[in-house]
């Protein structure tokens, strides 16, 4: 209603003329970017922006991760390296980890203080969350960075259904911006990139989308565990192996086990499906589980052996 528009903007009567004008209004955006993020990254984020309309800020904290470091340095008198330059992996994650967190510390701030620097009221904005279901499941995120805020309006949505969304929101809204989101391999761009190497999630997840989209139904929807998830794979995947089949499901139950406590912290979501894997909220499993899964993996290595066993028996006929 237009009275809520009004009241929403702090202009009583006002009628935006367009949808962008009414974004400019209560809509601000952020790209928070180090020197670790891509041209391409920054100019899809202002692009997109400036065809929703919403107030868009462009950020370099580097600086700010400068800062952090350097008083760790001064405290412990070793300073972290990535592991592009020889440091372990606790280092490199750890300055992964700065980089996030400030993300959200910074979402914050703006939030708060961007009407007031638009003299519009000074009321404080939302913060809106952006992890989705498969980085939730897998546990691909931090603590604290952009897993937290107000609301989470993807927080429920798997990646392959997002990008069903936004090729929905291409086609039928006119924004072409986002065939470039659309086209780009997803990043987090948290360490340094060069022409021979650029961060990949699903490399470093050791996993596809597609493939935790899968694990996903079957964790939640058919309350697989790791044994039952193997047996329906192999049917699923009848051009897989099973022991491929089993080292990915494998890799998984590890991965979903010493991260489940993560989703303890999530931002409460907007629920329209059956998948997510929610703590509190939505799927009630617990949280803390023994990460070896002794006796699953055990039944699913038993289970390889007599298929390869059997496999080897037709093969000599």
């Amino acid at each position: 209603a237009l009275a809520d528009v009004g009241r929403v903007c702090g202009e009583s009567g006002f009628v935006p003329a367009t949808a962008q004008e009414l974004a400019s209004r209560i809509f601000c955006t952020s790209f928070m970017g180090t020197a670790n993020s891509t041209a391409e990254t920054r100019a899809r984020a202002r692009a997109l922006a400036a065809a929703i309309g919403s107030y868009h800020i462009d950020v370099d904290m580097d600086a700010v991760v400068a800062a952090i470091v350097g008083l760790f340095a001064l405290v412990t008198g070793r300073t972290p390296r990535y592991a592009v330059h020889g440091g372990t992996s606790a280092e490199n994650l750890a300055l992964q980890n700065i980089q996030a967190r400030l993300r959200m510390l910074l979402a914050y701030l703006f939030a708060a203080l961007v009407p007031w620097v638009r003299q519009a009221g000074g009321r404080p904005l939302l913060v809106l969350g952006s992890a989705n279901v498969d980085e939730s499941l897998r546990g691909y995120f931090t603590k604290y960075d952009c897993s937290s805020a107000d609301l989470n309006p993807i927080g429920s949505i798997s990646k392959a259904d997002l990008r069903g969304f936004i090729a929905f929101a291409r086609d039928s809204m006119g924004l072409d911006v986002l065939g470039g989101f659309l086209d780009a391999v997803p990043s987090a761009e948290l360490v340094p990139f060069s022409e021979d190497y650029k961060q990949s999630d699903e490399d470093e997840m050791g996993m596809s989308y597609d493939e935790l989209g899968v694990y996903g139904r079957l964790r939640k929807i058919k309350k697989c565990g790791p044994y039952s998830m193997f047996a329906q794979l192999l049917h699923e995947w009848p051009g897989v192996g099973p022991r491929e089949i089993a080292d990915k499901v494998k890799r998984f139950f590890f991965y979903y086990a010493v991260n489940r406590h993560k989703m303890t912290t999530l931002t409460p979501a907007y629920h329209a499906e059956a998948y997510s894997p929610d703590d509190n909220r939505f799927d009630l499993r617990q949280f803390l589980y023994n990460a070896q899964w002794t006796w699953q993996f055990g039944k699913i290595d038993d289970a390889v052996e007599r298929l390869e066993r059997r496999s080897g028996v037709v093969i000599e006929e």
